[in-house]
C-alpha cells in the first residue's frame, strides 16, 4: 500500500472532522448547563446503563414490533458498523504495511483471527442486507414500514429524498469493498506462491470473490486488492465527514445524548442553585436557543427523522399544527442557520436544505414556511437565519418566530413522542419551557387557561368552586379528615376532580366505600386539600405551580404524610405528589388507587361476590402509564372479577395507548383544528367491540364518556371506573346516601 496516500487521506480528513465536530460543540454551547444534571455515582450509574440497553442495546428497535423491519435493518448497520471498526484500524495499518495483523491478533492463520473474520464477514452482509431493507422502506413502501396497518397514520413517516439514498449506497458499497479487498487479496496470494483459492468458512464471501478474481490477470488481481481497499479504508473518513451535516449525525450524538436524558420519570426543569435547593427567583421559560440547555441542543442533532414520535403523536394524527419531529428539526434547522449570525464570517452556515426532496422547495432564511418531507403541518414550522430569534412566533405574527404558537399548545404532554422516539429525544420539557415563556413573559395564551389559572390561584380548584365544599362529595360516608383522625395510617388524596366533578363524585365514594369495606385506617383533608398544581405547570404558570407545591408541602409536614402511604385516584395528583414535590421537599409513598385494590384484593381484604357481566377496554391514562409505568395493577383488578371480558385495542394499548386529550392543561383548553383527539380514542377502544370503558383517572373519564356521546354510541357503550366496576362485584351501592349533587 501507499503510506504517502494513507497519511495523507487520514490527516485530511481527520483535520476536517475535527473542525465540524468543533462547529457543532460552539453551537452546543450557546445554550445552559442542564441543572438537573449531576455527577453522583447513582446518577453515573443509571445513566451508563441507559446508554447500554438503549444505544449500545439498541432496545428501542428490537422492541417495537411495529416497526420490525426498519428496527432489524438498523441494528444489523449498527452492529456490522462496531464489528469493522476494528477492520478499519486495521486497514489504516496496513497503508503503512501491508502485511500488519495487529500485532498478529487478527492474522488469519490463528483462530482468533479466524473468528474475527467470520464475524466480521457476516455483520458485512448484514448491513449490505439492512442498505437494501431501507431501500425497499423507501424507494417502494414509501417510508411506511409497519406491518400492522392500524399501528401507525397513513402517510409516511420518514424524512425521505436523494441523502438518505445516498448513505445507503455508502454503507452498501463499503460492505462489498470489503468483500472485495479480501478477495482480491486472497487470489494475489494465491498467485504469488503458485496455489489456488478455496472456500473458507471464515471469509465465505471474500473467498468466493477470491476464487472468481484467481481467473483474472496477477495485475488485476492486484487492482481489484487496492480498489477494495482504498474504497473501505478511505470512505469509512469521508463517511465520518458526512456525519455532522447530516440528520446521519446521530451516530456521533446518540450515546452523550442518552447519557444526559434526565432519567426521572416525570419531572419538569425546575431552578435550583448550587446546593440544590429550589431557588424562588423568576423561572424564565424558553425563549430563544440560548435558553436551551446542552442536552436539548444534543437532541437537535441526535434526532434520526425517523417519525416515529409524529406516528404516535395524538395532536398529528388528529391534524393539529403540533409534529414532534418537524419541530425538532425547525429548531435544529435554525440552530444551523443561524451560525453565521453567532459566531461570524468564519462560519459556514451549512443549513440542510430540501432541494432533494419531493414536493418541497428549498426552505428561505426569510420567515418562509419548512417543508421537511414528509411536510409539516402548513404554517407551523418557519426557518430564520437571524440569532436571538423567538423560538415561538407571536400570535398575530407567528412567522417571526420558529414555531406556530399552536404547535405548543397542541400539546397534550403524554410523552408518546418520548415513547416511540429510538434515540431517547425530550419533547415535554422542551413545550413547557415555551409554554412557560408564553405565560409568564409574554402573557400569550389561550384565553381559556387565564380563567382555570385565576379559579385555581383564588379557590384552589380550576372549577372555581368553594374550597369549603371540598368534602361534600363524603357526606352520609363517615369518612373522617385527618385534622381530627391524625394517626391514620393512610391518607386519601381526592383530587379537584373527584371532589367538585359531579360524575367523578362517584369515584371517590367508590373508592372511600372500597377502603372502608377493607377495614382500612383513613382519612382525607377535606378544605385543607387544594390543587397540586399539575395544570398549572403544564399549563406554563411554574409561578401558580411553586405556590401550590409550596401550600401542600407544607400542611403535609404539618401531619406527617411523610410517614403515610397517600393513595390518590388520580393519576395527574400521583404524579405529581409522586415525582414533582420531591424538589420541594415532599418525600412520600404515593400509590394509585388500582394498585392500593389489586394489594387488597390479593390479600383478601377484598373478595367479589357478584358477576359482572361486561366486555370491558381499558383505557390507559398517560399520567399512570407512560409517565410511572403501570399497566398491569389496572388490569389485574378486572381481572379478578367473575364475568367480566377484558379486551385490548389493537397496537393503541399499554405503553403505545392514545391519549384521551385532556392532559398538558387540555382538559381547560379548546382543541385548535383537526379532529378531536377524545373521539378518535374512544372510537379505537370501542372498536374491539366492548360495551364499557374502564378508566383509572377522572380526566379520562370526562373525555371518554364525552366521546361516546359525540360519536353517538351512548347505546353502545358506557364508561366506568375500575373502582365503580370492583364495587358493583362487591355488591357495594355506591349510591347510599349520595349527596343530591353527585346523583
Amino acid at each position: 500500500m501507499n503510506p504517502v496516500a494513507m497519511t495523507l487521506v487520514l490527516v485530511g480528513t481527520l483535520s476536517f472532522f475535527s473542525w465540524s465536530v468543533f462547529r457543532r460543540y460552539r453551537q452546543m454551547k450557546v445554550g445552559v448547563p442542564d441543572p438537573r444534571f449531576q455527577w453522583t455515582i447513582p446518577q453515573v450509574i443509571d445513566r451508563g446503563i441507559k446508554v447500554t440497553r438503549v444505544a449500545l442495546g439498541q432496545e428501542k428497535m428490537w422492541k417495537k414490533k411495529s416497526y420490525a423491519l426498519s428496527g432489524f435493518a438498523h441494528i444489523a448497520i449498527f452492529g456490522a458498523f462496531n464489528v469493522l471498526l476494528l477492520n478499519s484500524v486495521l486497514l489504516w495499518g496496513r497503508g503503512y504495511n501491508s502485511d500488519w495483523t495487529m500485532f498478529g491478533l487478527l492474522d488469519t492463520q490463528h483462530i482468533v483471527g479466524q473468528l474475527y473474520s467470520f464475524v466480521k464477514e457476516l455483520a458485512a452482509a448484514g448491513a449490505a442486507l439492512g442498505a437494501v431493507a431501507f431501500w425497499y422502506i423507501r424507494l417502494v413502501k414509501k417510508g411506511k414500514d409497519s406491518a400492522d396497518p392500524k399501528a401507525v397514520v397513513d402517510k409516511p413517516r420518514m424524512t425521505l429524498g436523494n441523502e438518505p439514498n445516498l448513505i445507503l449506497f455508502i454503507i452498501f458499497s463499503m460492505m462489498i469493498a470489503d468483500f472485495i479487498y479480501v478477495g482480491g487479496h486472497l487470489a494475489k496470494v494465491a498467485a504469488a506462491t503458485g496455489g489456488t483459492v478455496g472456500f473458507t468458512w471464515y471469509e465465505p464471501f471474500g473467498s468466493v470473490v477470491g476464487m472468481i478474481a484467481e481467473n483474472f490477470s496477477y495485475g488485476t488481481m492486484v487492482g481489484i486488492e487496492h480498489f477494495g481497499f482504498w474504497y473501505h479504508s478511505a470512505w469509512v473518513l469521508l463517511f465520518l465527514n458526512i456525519l455532522p451535516y447530516s440528520k446521519h449525525f446521530h451516530i456521533l450524538s446518540v450515546m452523550p445524548s442518552v447519557f444526559a436524558y434526565d432519567p426521572r420519570p416525570a419531572a419538569l426543569p425546575v431552578l435550583v442553585d448550587m446546593e440544590g435547593k429550589l431557588e424562588r427567583d423568576e423561572p424564565l421559560g424558553l425563549k430563544t436557543l440560548k435558553d436551551l440547555n446542552y442536552s436539548d441542543i444534543l437532541d437537535l442533532y441526535t434526532c434520526t427523522e425517523c417519525g416515529r414520535c409524529s406516528d404516535n403523536c395524538p395532536a398529528y394524527i388528529t391534524d393539529k399544527k403540533l409534529s414532534p419531529k418537524h419541530l425538532t428539526l425547525a429548531i435544529r434547522d435554525h440552530l444551523y442557520a443561524s451560525e453565521y449570525a453567532m459566531f461570524g464570517k468564519d462560519a459556514d452556515v451549512g443549513v440542510p436544505t430540501d432541494a432533494d426532496r419531493p414536493d418541497a422547495p428549498v426552505p428561505k432564511t426569510d420567515g418562509e414556511q419548512i417543508h421537511t418531507y414528509p411536510a409539516g403541518p402548513v404554517g407551523a414550522y418557519f426557518l430564520q437565519a437571524a440569532a436571538g430569534v423567538d423560538l415561538v412566533g407571536s400570535h398575530d405574527n407567528p412567522e417571526t418566530g420558529i414555531l406556530h404558537p399552536d404547535v405548543i399548545w397542541s400539546c397534550t404532554s403524554c410523552r408518546a413522542c418520548e415513547e416511540q422516539c429510538p434515540v431517547m429525544i425530550s419533547y415535554v420539557d422542551k413545550i413547557i419551557g415555551m409554554r412557560r415563556e408564553d405565560v409568564m413573559i409574554k402573557s400569550e395564551f389561550p384565553h381559556e387557561l387565564a380563567s382555570a389559572f385565576n379559579k385555581i390561584e383564588t379557590n384552589g380548584n380550576p372549577w372555581g368552586l368553594s374550597k369549603m365544599d371540598r368534602g361534600n362529595w363524603a357526606d352520609g360516608l363517615g369518612v373522617p379528615l385527618l385534622s381530627a383522625h391524625p394517626k391514620a395510617q393512610v391518607l386519601y388524596w381526592v383530587g379537584c376532580a373527584a371532589s367538585f366533578d359531579d360524575a367523578a363524585k362517584k369515584v371517590a365514594r367508590s373508592v372511600a366505600m372500597l377502603l372502608q369495606e377493607a377495614g382500612v385506617d383513613f382519612a382525607i383533608l377535606g378544605s385543607e386539600e387544594t390543587c397540586t398544581g399539575d395544570p398549572a405547570r403544564r399549563g406554563g404558570n411554574e409561578f401558580l405551580f411553586q405556590m401550590l407545591a409550596e401550600q401542600n408541602v407544607e400542611t403535609l409536614a404539618g401531619y406527617e404524610v411523610e410517614k403515610k402511604q397517600i393513595i390518590t385516584a388520580c393519576p395527574h395528583c400521583f404524579n405529581t405528589l409522586s415525582n414533582e414535590y420531591p424538589d420541594f421537599g415532599g418525600h412520600y409513598d404515593v400509590v394509585h388507587h388500582t394498585e392500593f385494590l389489586k394489594g387488597l384484593l390479593v390479600a383478601e381484604q377484598l373478595v367479589p361476590r357478584f358477576p359482572v357481566k361486561a366486555k370491558v377496554a381499558y383505557h390507559d391514562s398517560c399520567y399512570l402509564g407512560r409517565y410511572n409505568k403501570i399497566y398491569d395493577s389496572p388490569r389485574e383488578v378486572l381481572e379478578q372479577i367473575e364475568g367480566l371480558e377484558l379486551v385490548e385495542v389493537e397496537y393503541w394499548t399499554k405503553a403505545q395507548g392514545l391519549c384521551c386529550g385532556a392532559g398538558g392543561a387540555q382538559m381547560f383548553m379548546e382543541e385548535t383544528g383537526g379532529t378531536r383527539v377524545n373521539q378518535k380514542r374512544t372510537l379505537q377502544l370501542l372498536d374491539t367491540g366492548a360495551d364499557t370503558v374502564a378508566t383509572g383517572c377522572p380526566f379520562c373519564a370526562t373525555m371518554i364518556k364525552d366521546g361516546i356521546s359525540e360519536t353517538e354510541n351512548e347505546d353502545v357503550a358506557k364508561q366506568r371506573d375500575i373502582a365503580e366496576i370492583l364495587c358493583e362485584a362487591m355488591g357495594i351501592d355506591i349510591r347510599k346516601d349520595v349527596p343530591a349533587a353527585a346523583e
